[in-house]
């Protein structure tokens, strides 16, 4: 097996609110890889006393020990007990139930001899190419088909649409959320390698119209996670009015995790 992950912040001055991990087991015969991306509030009351990359190196933790610890659970249920576990860590601190209370985007991947599992739970993405090179893109897409004029008041999103039925699901203090994730398996054999991203990275193929997802998946695989988010900072930098694109700030966190299976 050969990975490669890396991270990097959207400002230099602020924390990298994304996690991300690849974990192997001392058995030699499969792993986990997790990807968090951390939702950034606004600059008001949260409910909590903890920052969002608090929230995200605990959430990430739990789920990269249970991934690989835990076989008998399916992901969606060690995605719940991962938030149960990080949400019993600052219970008695923190009013959970702040619609702004800290939390985060989900990848998880897992595989064995005879499976790859995986669990995507908003708006990052997992792509996994087969044998025969072809792509495919694991999305939850709920958050695109929320109307933009809402997208751009937090408050109304909050209020109406995160976590809501009929609106779009992250990963912060309800268990519960878990059943809402984008999950499957697939024989090992038709998985030759796995791809997560952030948003921050994704953002060569869904704002700026690059390439598609197997372009993406093939720059990564001859270049490197790294080539894949300087080009980013290049349109990003390129492009001076954000909200053009869509963009609710100009740089985000970007993180890449690739795994040759």
């Amino acid at each position: 097996m050969r990975s490669e992950l890396i991270s990097v912040p959207g400002d230099p001055t602020r924390p990298d609110e994304d996690y991300a991990s690849v974990g192997l087991p001392a058995s030699g015969q499969g792993g986990s890889i997790v990807v968090l991306d951390g939702v950034t509030p606004p600059a008001t009351d949260q409910g909590c006393l903890h920052s969002v990359p608090w929230f995200t190196a605990r959430l990430g933790g739990a789920l990269h020990e249970l991934s690989v610890s835990r076989r008998d659970l399916t992901l969606a249920e060690v995605l719940g007990h991962a938030i149960a576990r990080t949400a019993d860590a600052h219970r008695a601190t923190c009013d959970l139930s702040h619609p702004r209370t800290p939390q985060a985007t989900v990848v998880l991947a897992r595989w064995s001899e005879a499976l790859v599992e995986y669990l995507v739970l908003s708006d990052s993405a997992l792509l996994i190419e087969s044998p025969a090179g072809a792509v495919i893109p694991v999305l939850d897409d709920r958050l695109s088909r929320v109307p933009h004029a809402t997208l751009r008041s937090a408050a109304a999103t909050d209020a109406i649409l995160r976590n809501k039925e009929g609106g779009f699901f992250t990963a912060a203090a309800d268990p519960s959320v878990a059943s809402r994730a984008v999950t499957g398996t697939l024989p090992r054999s038709e998985v030759r390698a796995l791809t997560a991203l952030t948003d921050g990275a994704t953002r060569w193929v869904e704002k700026f119209g690059e390439g598609d997802w197997t372009d993406l998946f093939t720059l990564i695989r001859k270049e490197g996670g790294r080539s894949l988010i300087d080009r980013v900072r290049t349109l990003e930098r390129a492009e001076t009015a954000a909200t053009y694109l869509g963009r609710s700030k100009p740089h985000d966190d970007a993180t890449v995790v690739y795994a040759e299976l």
